[in-house]
């Protein structure tokens, strides 16, 4: 690739990493310096606190996000991939053959993996809010608006959801690239105007303002947390962009233009205390109020749409790992694989999202929802990436411990800011993420319990194959595949296939889908081919958890491999096992029985597989667990 074209396509992947990425981020400035003089936090609006206030604020973007995620975690990549689950399965691997510590940090990436759809639920409702709450500083006569036009952008967001975002995304890019530079202009105009917002630079007035507080340090950080909601992105969504055009977007502009518009504000707030009614908005002269709000809206929808993506992105990541069952998977573009949707989760999310809307009612209440789901994520993140940088980077251990232990100081106390807001609404996004847990958990441990039940009844693939040799069925002249969970064991489809219908076909393929804890495959090693005996072949297909599985594809790469196998004269045999749950088993009863419900409406192999509707029969088998 000449340089020129290097420059452009890394031009292109900046662009769309401020679209995507940093919409979440860039619109925390609608409501965050607001929300730090509320009376609950015991901060006085003056002069001293507006310096100390907006010192914390820009030094936590530099320390939290600069430092933490920019330098340090985007350097932890699991092959180019990034994000909570990403995260969990490269920490799992660096403790090697520990068991139980192994599994202990599956369940805690997966504790922090659910909190990412509190986030989901949240972001969208305080986003648009705070962008249409810009009506009341246009005319007061427009609040009662402000909750009908936020529900309407709000279903209208996930009504298009099932259109794909292609077209939409070619646009997101420069839309907040504007939104960053109206934020960096109009900052710097106030920061004119009151040049002794400046002194905030300064990390010793930001010490100087926590250690003031006392008890009441809480609260403010409570607050000041929401300034940094949207970091997990630029982690999450690595993959998508790569970690230069990340890295470059946040040094280049996003933290600048962020880091102006929150000085901006201060210094606004020095001359005119009255404009902390929305510092934001109060920033711009009259005429001018209207245009942001329609602004204000447009990165709000785009920042929610950033969530609600990843939302979809995080529930294909974890039925391919094995923590959800199997649902319906829409891809809504021919080109990129990446873009999907899934109606459940779209639809889960908006119901989630207008409750909390119409329940809180305004952005200030949400506020007080908003952050804790995000600091402990944050904080999982720092103990998850302790075992990739001492066991799988092998950094000295001084190293590796200085560094976590700083950093979960400073997660520590941005988790105990938010977890005074508990009853103020911190308990909606973590009762969401501990149900999605308890979901979660149930499935795979479930799905466990069943592996075990069927290799516990069933029979030895190659006796059974030696055995069948002295018989004399009915041979087909057609070629059968058998989907397995356990290649060593014969098919329960295989079974009922010789019990009822008394034929066995001519060519007879055991086949095994494995997705590893790795994002991608290499596709030299997509398929292992192993002959079993005349007739008979034991094919294993390999996935990474980002990767679309599609069976036929995979089985017409067999070929060279000495195995062809036809597509018009192939029948695939599904066994389809109702759970049924027992007395004693590996779980509580009533366990048991949520995961026989997910087992029920999961949906089925053949559409997950890509298998052809008119080549599928699928055979039934009950399973006691």
């Amino acid at each position: 690739m000449s340089h020129d074209s290097q420059r452009t396509g890394l031009a292109a992947l900046t662009l769309g990493a401020i679209g995507v990425v940093y919409g979440d981020i860039g619109t925390s400035p609608l409501y965050t310096l607001k929300e730090v003089f509320l009376p609950a936090t015991g901060v006085a609006l003056n002069e001293r606190n507006l310096i100390g206030a907006t010192s914390v604020i820009v030094w936590a973007l530099m320390l939290v996000v600069t430092l933490k995620y920019v330098v340090l975690i985007l350097r932890a990549d699991n092959r180019g991939e990034g994000g909570a689950l990403a995260l969990t399965a490269l920490a799992a691997h660096a403790v090697g053959q520990r068991k139980r510590l192994r599994e202990g940090l599956l369940l805690l990436g997966l504790f922090g993996a659910t909190l990412f759809y509190g986030d989901s639920v949240i972001t969208p409702a305080i986003s648009v809010m705070g962008a249409i709450e810009g009506l009341e500083v246009v005319t007061p006569t427009l609040k009662p608006f402000v909750l009908p036009i936020s529900v309407a952008i709000l279903v209208a967001l996930f009504l298009v959801q099932r259109f794909g975002t292609a077209a939409v995304g070619k646009v997101f890019g420069p839309i907040i690239v504007l939104w960053f530079g109206v934020l960096a202009a109009i900052g710097a105009v106030h920061i004119v105007q009151q040049p002794q917002i400046l002194a905030a630079l300064n990390p010793l007035q930001a010490w100087a303002f926590m250690s003031e507080r006392g008890w009441h340090l809480f609260a403010a950080v409570g607050a000041i947390v929401l300034a940094l909601t949207g970091a997990e992105a630029l982690y999450a969504d690595m993959g998508h962009f790569g970690v230069k055009p990340i890295r470059l977007a946040w040094t280049g502009l996003v933290f600048p233009a962020l880091a102006l518009n929150y000085l901006g504000q201060g210094a606004l707030l020095m001359g005119d205390p009255t404009a902390i009614e929305n510092p934001f908005f109060r920033l711009f002269p009259a005429p001018l109020v209207l245009p942001m709000v329609v602004l204000a809206a447009l990165a709000a929808v785009i920042a929610s749409q950033a969530v609600i993506s990843g939302a979809y992105s995080m529930t294909k990541q974890a039925i391919l790992l094995g923590f959800l069952p199997r649902l319906t998977l829409r891809h809504t573009s021919a080109s990129e694989s990446g873009q999907i949707y899934v109606p459940a989760v779209n639809w889960a999310l908006l119901a989630g999202v207008l409750g909390a809307v119409l329940a809180f009612g305004s952005s200030s209440a949400l506020a007080g929802a908003y952050g804790i789901a995000v600091t402990l994520t944050m904080l999982i993140t720092t103990v998850l990436t302790y075992f990739v940088i001492r066991d799988g980077w092998r950094l000295p251990a001084p190293v590796a411990i200085g560094a976590t232990v700083f950093f979960l100081s400073v997660d520590a106390l941005l988790v105990a800011g938010c977890a005074i807001k508990f009853l103020d609404g911190g308990w909606f996004p973590l009762a969401l993420g501990l149900l999605l847990f308890i979901l979660m958990s149930t499935w795979a441990r479930g799905r466990k319990l069943l592996m075990a039940s069927l290799r516990s009844d069933g029979l030895e693939l190659e006796p059974f194959i030696d055995s069948l040799a002295l018989g004399g069925a009915h041979r087909a002249r057609r070629t059968a595949v058998y989907a397995v969970a356990d290649p060593t064991l014969v098919p329960q489809a295989l079974l009922h296939n010789l019990k009822h219908n008394q034929v066995l076909h001519e060519t007879n393929i055991v086949l095994n889908v494995a997705f590893h804890d790795r994002p991608t495959v290499d596709p030299a090693e997509r398929v292992q081919v192993q002959p079993l005996a005349p007739g008979f072949w034991r094919v294993q297909v390999h996935y990474g958890f980002m990767e679309e599985p599609d069976v036929p594809a995979a089985l017409a790469q067999c070929a060279p491999l000495g195995l062809v196998v036809e597509p018009f004269d192939t029948s695939y045999f599904l066994s389809r096992e109702t759970v049924v749950s027992t007395p004693g088993g590996g779980m509580a009863s009533w366990r048991e029985r949520l995961f026989a419900a997910l087992s029920r409406n999961s949906s089925g192999v053949a559409k997950f597989f890509r298998l052809p509707d008119n080549a599928v029969v699928e055979l039934g088998t009950r399973v006691q667990i």
